[in-house]
């Protein structure tokens, strides 16, 4: 009976990690941003990239995609550059005033869905 307690343990590790990375429950889903700006800096890393969006009345980091999701939707790194142009949807940190989440990213008129 304790050998498939010990198999099991792997498996909710793994699982327990895989949340913990994420964290989605930092973010306030009732409180749905769009945000509109340039981009002053920007990461094409793991494991998010991100954004940082100068808008008219703040400058926000916005948690993108991993690359590979990024790349594989259309959103090539060259897109992100600074000085360009966005618009960012999401959600904000419940506890970083300055970060969200974002669900979706329209550059030059193209929306990438992000999640």
């Amino acid at each position: 009976m304790k050998r498939p307690v010990l198999l099991a343990l792997p498996v909710l590790f793994c699982a327990a990690s895989a949340f913990a990375h994420h964290g989605w429950s930092e973010y306030d889903a009732n409180q749905p941003l769009k945000l509109e700006g340039t981009i002053e800096e920007s990461g094409y890393v793991h494991p998010h990239g991100f954004v940082v969006l100068k808008t008219q009345n703040k400058t926000w980091t916005a948690v993108l995609a991993p690359p590979t999701r990024m790349e594989n939707r259309g959103l090539a790194r060259e897109m992100l550059k600074p000085g360009g142009k966005a618009t960012v949807e999401g959600y904000p940190n419940r506890e970083k005033p300055d970060e969200m989440r974002a669900e979706r990213i329209i550059i030059d008129g193209k929306t990438t869905e992000l999640r």
